[in-house]
């Protein structure tokens, strides 16, 4: 086990590094300057030019690309640009709302998905599979702004019941903060829970086809005990991969719904960033992005080999 960890230790690193050289370089080519569109397109080139070297857009990209890593490991983000603030206390505040968004969305899409793929396999080829499937196809199908759009019309402007957007606050209390995010997290929910209900049900059923499920039937355990007792967890593999993609899926593409209902996340603060030229901003919302998803895919490595041990063996 120390070596299948060593090994998934020595990828995330590896990982780590290959992405922010790529963020980096395809930040450094993107056109425009972050001095002159901060002073405006009437500022002299000498006011410019100061500016530039007070934030120090000025030097070589190696040694900005050294800077900004040191800092990294560090803890010290720099300091925005546009904000003069702390880029790590603007990150923290806007992951107080998209961390929390993406769990519900991540948690509402679990459930429905693994209740809804195995309520289908255990129905294969009956009305319940077909509707199921039926479903599914259309939450694929439907983009996220617009159901999100519906749900607003229903739930906020005729039924009334959430708000039309923004965000309550944390500090209104945690039943307040998690009903303001209830219709985004819906609206994210919705297509990814298609998506994992449909491959769910697919392993369920190639799982159900296998030796050891007729011997347990044979035996004289029930379907429902069979199905919870002996299929679900070996059926968990393909179906915990895509959930890891779809939470790394969840935390970086929350930007269209949190512009939808007007919620002050990371995605609103990346792209508001990228409109007023704060690179270093971006730049560290990047990256730290990149770094949910490896460190995402590496604890979905870890679960493999804690659901099924062959996938350690065979890796060891």
């Amino acid at each position: 086990m120390s070596v299948f960890l060593f090994k998934r230790l020595i990828t995330l690193i590896a990982t780590l590094a290959g992405a922010s050289i790529v963020v980096f370089l395809v930040l450094e080519i993107l056109p425009g300057n972050a001095a002159q569109i901060l002073m405006g397109p009437d500022a002299s080139p000498e006011a410019v030019q100061a500016l530039a070297v007070k934030l120090g857009i000025d030097q070589p990209p190696l040694q900005r690309y050294w800077h900004w890593i040191t800092g990294l490991m560090h803890g010290d983000l720099g300091i925005s640009y546009a904000y003069s603030t702390p880029v790590s206390e603007l990150v923290v505040e806007r992951l107080a709302l998209t961390v929390p968004l993406a769990l519900m969305a991540m948690a509402l899409t679990t459930v429905i998905a693994l209740a809804a793929g195995l309520y289908a396999a255990s129905r294969h080829n009956k009305l319940g599979d077909v509707g199921v499937m039926g479903l599914s196809q259309i939450g694929i199908a439907i983009p996220n702004f617009w159901f999100a759009i519906l749900l607003i019309l229903l739930f906020s402007v005729h039924l009334k019941w959430f708000s039309a957007g923004g965000f309550a606050g944390w500090d209104e209390g945690i039943l307040q903060g998690i009903k303001s995010l209830m219709l985004p997290a819906i609206s994210l929910a919705v297509v990814q829970a298609a998506i994992l209900a449909r491959i769910t049900r697919s392993s369920v059923l190639e799982v159900m086809r296998e030796d050891f499920v007729r011997t347990a039937r044979a035996k004289g355990v029930s379907r429902r005990g069979t199905l919870w007792g002996h299929v679900l967890r070996n059926a968990m593999i393909p179906v915990i991969t895509i959930m890891g993609l779809q939470f790394a899926e969840l935390l970086a593409g929350t930007i269209v719904v949190e512009s939808v209902f007007y919620l002050p996340g990371l995605g609103r603060l990346i792209f508001q960033s990228i409109s007023n030229r704060d690179l270093i901003v971006v730049r560290n919302c990047v990256m730290l992005l990149a770094a949910m998803v490896v460190i995402v895919n590496f604890v979905v490595d870890v679960l493999y080999a804690v659901i099924d041990p062959r996938v350690k063996a065979s890796d060891i």
